[in-house]
């Protein structure tokens, strides 16, 4: 039996219970949950080794990358800005960054970068890994891009540039970077432990990334080389700029200190169940932005077939809503996947907020069972309360 850490409610057992099979019958190695129910924790519980080879066992403060996840973060930040009357969301995204306008995208909004209708979901420059860790040269090819489809037409996820454009937008505005912004207005005042940059005195505390197993179902394979083969534009996007498929390049200091406000954010699966419990309600007395504002921003803009991940998909403004969000949330969800298998999430209509990070790697076009198992066990326990 796996030996759980970290508090259950009465009532959730089955939460705890789920997370427990997932190192039974889903090949975890090290893992945590968190849920918060209006506005505190009802389960905080981790399990499994951080490091295998060093005999490190999770705790809960171990850190994770939690790859797309991270875009959660980064959107707040951005409705955070427009809250103020920084940004305008109509606006367009050089009225903010000049250089932007260049080879036809003077009049792709804000909105439409948060919603993946921009047509830059890769960066075409031949860019070496120090240049796109380095945030300027990344953001300045960017710049110069002529999109990959009209912008607005259609919708395909940016992976990764999707978090370059905004972290330059919020630091044109704020004259600071995302991570210094994630840092002071967001993670600071809900006490969140969770990094865009992560400082060095950290770097013991971040668990080891497992890579993926290769698929051995035959139509798995197929369906993988279909979306995900050489030339399509999520191989592209994956791979380029700088070959940082999902490989070692994740477990170095180099990327952990970087800021990819798309997709390196390092924290623990509380820091992200109290961030978005405090999207839609009071979380020790605060509040990070209004209910006005996040009702916008989980209202769907982007529907149907994805042009990066050749399956259909759903956003609002910088959130992922159900059924691609995740086949088992409500439609009522908001918040963002990441990619082998974080999840994170809230449900205003019951004030609900869930956090799962992974350092076991899992890639699959139908989404994760062990978070689906969790948020099945979630709904049962909310429903029978």
């Amino acid at each position: 039996m796996t030996r759980i850490e970290g508090p259950v409610e009465a009532g959730f057992e089955a939460v705890a219970e789920a997370f427990r099979a997932n190192f039974a019958d889903q090949q975890e190695v090290g893992a945590a949950v968190c849920v918060y129910l209006n506005g505190r924790p009802v389960v905080d519980v981790c399990a499994g080794f951080a490091d295998v080879a060093a005999a490190r066992p999770w705790r809960r403060d171990t850190l994770a990358v939690v790859f797309s996840a991270t875009k959660g973060i980064t959107a707040a930040c951005v409705h955070l800005l427009a809250e103020r009357g920084l940004i305008d969301l109509d606006a367009p995204l050089a009225r903010y960054w000049p250089e932007f306008a260049s080879a036809g995208k003077a009049n792709i909004p804000v909105r439409w970068v948060l919603s993946h209708r921009a047509g830059l979901p890769l960066v075409e420059a031949e860019l070496t890994r120090e240049e796109v860790f380095g945030w300027f040269p990344v953001v300045r090819a960017l710049a110069t891009q002529t999109p990959l489809w009209e912008p607005g037409t259609r919708h395909g996820y940016h992976v990764r540039t999707w978090g370059w454009m905004l972290g330059e937008l919020v630091r044109r505005v704020t004259g600071t970077s995302i991570g210094l912004f994630v840092a002071g207005e967001v993670a600071a005042p809900l006490g969140l432990d969770f990094h865009l940059g992560l400082p060095e005195a950290l770097e013991p505390r971040v668990a080891t990334l497992y890579p993926p197993a290769p698929p051995t179902d035959p139509a798995q394979i197929a369906l993988m080389a279909q979306l995900m083969g050489p030339g399509t534009f999520l191989h592209r996007a994956l791979i380029g700029p700088a070959d940082l498929a999902y490989g070692a390049v994740w477990n170095t200091r180099a990327l952990h200190a970087a800021e990819m406000p798309s997709s390196n954010g390092i924290g623990t699966a509380h820091a992200l169940a109290r961030f978005y419990a405090a999207l839609v309600g009071l979380v020790d007395g605060r509040r990070l932005l209004s209910a006005a504002t996040v009702e916008a921003a989980r209202r769907v803009v982007s529907d149907g077939d994805d042009a990066v991940l050749g399956t259909p998909t759903r956003f609002g403004l910088g959130f992922m809503l159900p059924p691609a969000l995740s086949l088992d949330c409500p439609p009522s969800c908001f918040g963002h996947p990441g990619a082998g298998g974080s999840l994170a999430f809230a449900d205003p209509t019951r004030e609900l907020a869930f956090a799962y990070v992974t350092n076991q790697l899992k890639l699959g076009p139908s989404g994760d069972e062990r978070s689906r198992r969790l948020v099945r066990a979630l709904y049962a326990a909310v429903d029978r309360r």
